[in-house]
């Protein structure tokens, strides 16, 4: 039995619903959406720079998409779509195709388990959209992205940094959690979030620090004076050296079982002391960080070396989708703010950059400037023409 294909962008895209009046509709839905999403994959990171592009690329995209008007819209309509989309059920949209593209690899970001069972890492955080922001219209966006690929399966806007920590269960929720590992920092490490996790069967990996003052002081007393006697195995280590960027890196990681049973914390089983040391090669400098955490995995699922390629696949959703946004895309120097046009953009780019990467792409810029170069390859990406 063959899987069903992947649905295109664009087929995702042109379900959610046209905002415009009967009267106003002097475009095709699709053709607008189209255009928008083509531009972004060109590479342009503003409403002026999706109609200067479309503009400049006019002949081909009429070619190509043939409207119904033979004409193309004005900037203005371009980015009255930016605006009045309703960002929430476009996020629904993306999520779904972003969805079926992790669903169609099903290995990326997977850590082989002790018990040879595949378990798939996703990270939770948030970032703020300091563009937007300086406008005086706070924009806070908490994201679901899979290690290793950066794919982004669901994403959350919050008014404030605190509330990411409200909005993680509405970005979990209804998921299947079976074998994956929910990894996330320390603001969002919360009793309620590792119960939901729990409950809708997946584990958690999370960082622990002060905010969460008890537990901190349980874990960091575990390892700096370790229970006597100490029982066989219950306290493993895992080392790696790595040298790049100028530095050399060594990082080990200690985990214990002593604390199982004994935190008042949900599906607890290990905790972790992630000690790094950076020697910067040039001037000699040494830097050095301690960080605790707490997972729900076991020993039957996870040793120090399964529960480090956790911990570091966590930083996927900021080397691969926050940076990319802010440097590639121009997500922070952006100015635009008006409308939900700040929002839209960025489910946009989430989409680019996870529909490149399923392409294979890992450099999103030389795949921005390869398809923006092209007008049918573009289209081809998105889909076009729609279903």
């Amino acid at each position: 039995m063959t899987e069903p294909p992947v649905p295109t962008l664009i087929a995702q895209l042109e379900r959610t619903p046209d905002p415009r009046r009967a009267r106003g509709q002097s475009f095709e839905w699709r053709v607008l959406l189209a255009l928008i999403s083509a531009a972004v994959v060109g590479g342009q990171t503003t409403p002026a720079g999706i109609a200067d592009w479309v503009w400049a690329h006019g002949q081909a995209l009429l070619a190509e998409l043939r409207p119904a008007k033979k004409r193309l819209p004005s900037a203005s309509t371009l980015y009255r779509v930016l605006r009045k989309v309703n960002r929430q059920q476009l996020e629904t949209q993306v999520a779904a195709h972003n969805q079926a593209l992790d669903d169609d690899d099903g290995v990326t970001g997977g850590v082989t388990a002790v018990n040879g069972e595949l378990l798939r890492g996703q990270a939770v955080d948030g970032k703020a959209v300091r563009g937007a922001n300086q406008h005086g219209r706070a924009r806070h966006l908490v994201s679901l992205v899979r290690h290793g690929s950066g794919c982004v399966l669901s994403q959350r806007a919050v008014a404030i940094k605190s509330n990411e920590i409200t909005a993680v269960p509405l970005l979990l929720a209804g998921r299947d959690l079976r074998g994956t590992v929910t990894t996330m920092d320390a603001l969002l490490t919360q009793r309620a979030i590792a119960h939901q996790i729990g409950a809708q069967r997946g584990h958690h990996l999370m960082v622990v620090k002060e905010n969460q003052p008890e537990l901190y002081a349980h874990i960091e007393l575990l390892f700096k004076v370790p229970p006597v006697p100490m029982q066989p195995g219950e306290l493993l280590t895992d080392t790696t050296t790595e040298r790049s960027h100028g530095r050399l890196e060594t990082r080990t990681l200690a985990c214990s079982t002593a604390l199982a049973g004994y935190l008042d914390w949900p599906g607890a089983a290990q905790v972790m002391r992630r000690t790094c040391q950076r020697v910067i090669l040039r001037t000699g400098v040494v830097e050095r960080q301690t960080t605790y955490g707490i997972t729900s995995l076991g020993r039957d699922l996870a040793g120090p070396t399964q529960l480090e390629a956790f911990w570091r696949g966590h930083w996927t959703i900021e080397n691969k989708v926050h940076y990319v946004r802010d440097e590639t895309l121009g997500e922070d120097r952006g100015q635009t703010h008006t409308g939900n046009a700040p929002q839209t953009l960025a489910t946009l780019r989430n989409a680019v950059i996870s529909l490149l990467r399923h392409r294979g792409w890992n450099n999103i810029a030389a795949a921005l400037r390869h398809y923006g170069a092209s007008v049918q390859q573009t289209l081809q990406l998105i889909g076009w023409p729609a279903t």
